[in-house]
């Protein structure tokens, strides 16, 4: 076991250079893997810093889309606005009904639609008497039944 051992340290010793490569290949080794972990982290951070812009452009195009359409419906407002009818129907010739001016057509076997009745007074009321007794005998008046009609038989 001691000759083995003698060999290598003499092999060693006879080639020192062997030890500085190895020392060299770890450390190049060590260099290549951090390297490889800082390559990791700078695109995992550029994708995430990539995802992060893209996110903020999404929320300003939709800030000035909303901005639009309010800016629209502030429009089709003031378009709409009584104030604004009036105004144009003038331009067009119009102007406001007088009582004089009006005619009714009489239109023969049209009926006006009912108004609907939802209040809960129209509906019908239930009374005892209108229930049949099934439904107003307790549990108790059922067992109470069943127990006389087994006396009498």
């Amino acid at each position: 076991m001691n000759i083995p051992n003698i060999n290598l340290i003499h092999a060693y010793r006879i080639a020192p250079w062997r030890i500085q490569r190895q020392w060299i290949g770890n450390a190049l080794l060590l260099v290549v893997i951090l390297a490889m972990v800082a390559a990791l982290y700078l695109n995992v951070t550029s994708r995430t810093a990539i995802a992060g812009r893209e996110i903020q452009d999404l929320m300003n195009a939709i800030a000035i889309s909303q901005q639009a359409s309010s800016d629209l419906q502030t429009q089709l407002a003031s378009l709409t606005s009584s104030v604004a009818f009036e105004t144009r129907a003038r331009e067009l010739g119009f102007r406001p009904i007088q009582p004089e001016d009006l005619e009714y057509l009489i239109v023969p076997g049209y009926v006006a639609p009912q108004p609907l009745n939802l209040s809960s007074n129209t509906a019908p009321q239930l009374s005892a008497l209108t229930i049949p007794p099934e439904y107003n005998q307790s549990l108790l008046d059922w067992l109470d039944e069943r127990i006389s009609s087994r006396r009498i038989q």
